[in-house]
């Protein structure tokens, strides 16, 4: 019997990493990759040279079919139909399928969702669960729906967050594996698998049993370039998470004498600015402790600890290294 045919949807590296796990997968399985959707190249670097996208990049190692397109319309269709994908599985890839579209594919499409379903849909679930503090991040399995992240529920998965997790740590991991992109794959893969072991079995082509959306809905915006720009008068926690849900981008930043300021990590301390004489002005920086890191006032009389950080068009630097070089930045307002 043949091989069920997949049609992988992505663009970002967490997409690429699920990607080159199933093509290792689909090696001992009985489905293959015909073919991957992403985004067309972009310019990127000090030369703005187009680059391709990171899932494009693996598919083109794997001798996979790579298909871009700036809109799903006719000329899209046309060139994916001849592939006679059962199935399309998406992961991040950042467009809308139309009714036309995901018509192509008699299994319709399933998607990897980094949220507990329904909460947190859109294009921004992970810096989401970040801000809100969350203890647990949701991973979830859904049918592609026309309307945004509404789809049936296939298969679940929970991350357990400690508080000390980014964006990037939970998504990119080291490049080649992460905690997203661990449990979103056995997910995909529990799905992908019921879809052949049910095909080999009875020659039909059927998703698993799927479950409806349950509780309050909720959606994340875009993230602008200012949505990083700190507020002094927030809590260090609220801070903190901030840095942490805008690492790697836009990054959370502030500005010292007029010139940005980038806070690349942080932590929370214990200490609190009430203790002290004098009142203190929120974004003011404390006196300096070489073994703790750089203390930072902040509202509420929590204090903020950064341990690295960027001046605009510099280097990142650990707070020691910072420190050795910025004179008169203790007791200076960050604004």
């Amino acid at each position: 019997m043949r091989k069920i045919k997949i049609l992988y949807a992505g663009s970002p590296l967490a997409s690429a990493i699920v990607l080159k796990n199933l093509i290792d997968d689909s090696k001992n399985s009985n489905y293959e990759i015909v073919g991957v959707l992403t985004n067309p190249p972009s310019a990127k670097g000090r030369h703005s040279a187009l680059t391709p996208t990171e899932v494009a990049v693996v598919a083109e190692e794997n001798g996979i079919s790579v298909f871009s397109f700036e809109h799903l319309k006719e000329e899209a269709r046309n060139a994916i139909s001849p592939l006679g994908a059962d199935l399309m599985v998406c992961f991040d890839y950042g467009k809308i399928f139309g009714p036309k579209f995901l018509s192509l594919f008699p299994l319709g499409g399933i998607n990897l969702h980094p949220s507990a379903l329904p909460k947190y849909r859109g294009c921004t679930p992970v810096p989401a669960a970040i801000l809100n503090g969350e203890r647990v991040l949701g991973v979830s399995v859904q049918t592609l729906a026309l309307k945004t992240d509404e789809g049936d529920i296939l298969a679940y998965g929970e991350i357990a967050l400690d508080g000390t997790e980014t964006t990037q740590s939970l998504m990119d991991g080291d490049g080649k594996t992460s905690k997203v992109t661990e449990t979103g794959t056995e997910l995909l893969k529990n799905v992908i698998h019921s879809v052949c072991e049910k095909f080999a079995e009875t020659g039909e082509l059927q998703l698993p049993d799927a479950k409806k959306q349950e509780g309050e809905s909720s959606y994340t915006p875009f993230i602008k370039k200012e949505d990083g720009i700190i507020d002094w008068k927030l809590s260090a926690s609220e801070i903190d998470r901030k840095v942490r849900a805008y690492t790697p981008w836009p990054l959370a930043s502030t500005s010292c004498a007029g010139v940005k300021l980038l806070i690349l990590k942080s932590k929370v301390s214990e200490k609190s600015t009430k203790d002290m004489k004098e009142v203190i002005v929120p974004g003011t920086v404390l006196p300096y402790q070489k073994s703790v890191g750089i203390e930072i006032a902040c509202g509420d009389g929590s204090i903020l600890v950064a341990t690295e950080l960027q001046w605009e068009k510099k280097k990142a630097m650990d707070y020691k290294s910072f420190m050795n070089g910025a004179r008169n930045f203790i007791g200076s307002i960050l604004e």
